[in-house]
């Protein structure tokens, strides 16, 4: 499964994109934490009292991931896209 990293995030891990290997059936939640034991320099810009930051965009094939109930316990597939994006501004 493939993250797709954006802003300060990328610079963090290094790519624009970071595999990871998480079972058949794996969460959100599940492919969020083998992200941060790939990449550990993630986790410092992700998390905030052990929670992802509320500024933090979290997309699921595009779509917010708490847009609806399960959030973190979405399902994923292989080919799910996981995308994360930090807050963006510019003039």
């Amino acid at each position: 499964m493939e993250w797709k990293l954006f802003a300060h995030l990328r610079d963090a891990a290094g790519d624009e994109t970071v595999s990871v290997d998480v079972e058949s059936g794996a969460t959100v939640g599940e492919a969020l934490a083998a992200l941060v034991e790939t990449e550990p320099a993630l986790r410092a810009a992700l998390f905030e009292d052990g929670d992802l930051a509320d500024h933090i965009r979290l997309l699921v094939d595009g779509e917010d991931a708490f847009a609806d109930a399960a959030g973190l316990e979405t399902v994923v597939t292989e080919e799910t896209e996981l995308a994360l994006f930090p807050p963006v501004s510019g003039g």
